[in-house]
């Protein structure tokens, strides 16, 4: 099995051609710090919106780095955080037109695709949860109801019998499914888009780090400087490293691992015949998607946070989580026991405070920014792109209203309170799961602490 190598997903795609370093001071019309995801969309709407503009993206390693080339690999319509947190300030209509916006950011990734060329291995399949004891069965049944009360969810409750038609998974009790939830290659789509914009005369700077974001300039660590109308921070997970920003948002961990292609015969006999993606009613949950080249892409969170905000670059995985996931994918398929594991990887993705994404600009300072996806970025980054060009070129359109837009939230505690409190949680969590999994009816305690404490 091999371990790090940034993931998966990137041993199936040629490394591009490495753009070249900056090499001198340079100005711009929209300087952007980051070449995942949102950073790559932001250019793209920016130079279909303008072409005249000087767009530029400085990028530490390679586009596709960061959690945009290692992701589980789910287009999902979800918004971050939830949407009752938005009701009380914005009103419920407000956030039905934000819940539609992230089901059209779904299509809307989908038509890009089509449109640039990029073969993604996109397949809509919808999105499967499953719950396996009593107190996830319980979760599940709350969180059905809540989401039927909405519209654009589209959210069905499924009997056990439906489920396991869905996905056979041991000692399903019920499950959930969702249309708007679409299988993709994660590295496929960020290495398209990078080709993408590319095209469209975007400067693309790689193995550019940035140490600073200051005023309407971005201060490289080989002391050079991009001067722009506006500097956009898309740096997600690695905000932490930004000087004056490591407690703005938590680098939070999640690993993956992914089986040896499976035969025929054995999805058959786990029942996996389509492409939903799959995720439980666990609290420290795990996802999963079956891949164009027919393995299991499983993930979790393992171990979540390393002391000072700091970021492991290379996605090495402790051999503890790797145990974990395999545990888990044994549990979930009996038949899996002993399969092989042809590569694990981690990365981290970032978490505000209150666990819900943002997108803004402030006009004062030239800066805007968007983050902050706690692993629903694949799609929310397409909707901050197009936020982010409408706020720069401040155009009065329906996404600069959605609910999202300039929320703020206060920093994480400091050290050694993160760590402590970040340990302490998944422990809780974990142990929670073990104990429902076992002998609860309801769920634990001691879950119910942890989500009071972290805001989650």
């Amino acid at each position: 099995m091999r371990n790090g190598e940034v993931s998966f997903w990137w041993s199936q795609v040629p490394f591009p051609q490495a753009e070249r370093p900056l090499g001198e001071s340079i100005t711009a019309d929209v300087a952007i710090v980051g070449a995942g995801y949102t950073g790559l969309w932001t250019a793209y709407y920016l130079k279909k919106a303008d072409p005249s503009l000087r767009v530029v993206i400085l990028e530490q390693r390679f586009a596709g780095y960061g959690a945009s080339g290692r992701n589980g690999g789910w287009l999902a319509n979800s918004i971050t955080g939830g949407r009752e947190q938005y009701v009380k300030r914005f009103g419920r209509e407000a956030v039905t037109r934000f819940q539609l916006a992230a089901n059209q950011a779904v299509d809307e990734v989908i038509r890009v695709t089509k449109a640039e060329g990029i073969d993604a291995d996109i397949v809509k399949g919808g999105e499967y949860q499953v719950a396996y004891d009593r107190p996830q069965l319980e979760r599940l049944r709350a969180w059905v109801d809540a989401e039927q009360t909405w519209q654009h969810t589209d959210v069905r409750f499924l009997t056990a019998a439906e489920a396991n038609a869905h996905v056979a998974i041991e000692g399903t009790l019920a499950g959930a499914w969702s249309p708007h939830t679409a299988r993709i290659h994660p590295a496929k789509l960020v290495a398209g888009l990078r080709e993408a914009v590319l095209r469209l005369g975007v400067e693309l700077y790689e193995g550019t780090a940035v140490s600073a974001i200051a005023g309407s300039t971005a201060y490289t660590a080989t002391g050079h400087t991009v001067a722009a109308s506006v500097v956009v921070r898309a740096t997600e997970g690695f905000t932490a490293n930004l000087k004056r920003m490591h407690r703005d948002w938590m680098p939070l961990n999640s690993s993956m691992v992914v089986t040896e292609p499976l035969p025929a015969s054995v999805w058959e006999a786990i029942g996996w015949s389509g492409y939903d993606t799959v995720g439980d009613f666990a609290h420290a949950y795990m996802y999963a998607q079956r891949t164009a080249d027919d393995r299991i892409a499983f993930g979790g969170r393992g171990r979540p946070y390393r002391f000072g905000s700091k970021i492991d670059l290379d996605g090495d995985t402790p051999d503890s989580t790797v145990a974990l996931l395999r545990g888990l994918i044994e549990r979930f398929w009996p038949t899996l026991r002993g399969v092989r594991l042809d590569h694990a990887w981690s990365g981290v993705l970032g978490v505000p405070r209150d666990w819900a994404a943002t997108v803004g600009i402030d006009r004062a300072s030239s800066l805007a920014w968007a983050g902050g996806y706690v692993g629903t970025g694949v799609t929310s980054t397409n909707l901050a792109g197009r936020t982010l060009t409408d706020l720069i070129l401040e155009r009065d359109t329906e996404l600069v209203t959605l609910p999202w837009v300039n929320h703020r939230v206060r920093k994480w505690e400091p050290e050694p309170l993160r760590w402590i409190a970040v340990q302490a949680l998944y422990a809780a969590y974990y142990a929670a799961d073990r104990s429902e999994l076992t002998h609860r009816r309801t769920t634990s305690p001691m879950a119910r602490l942890a989500d009071l404490i972290s805001g989650h």
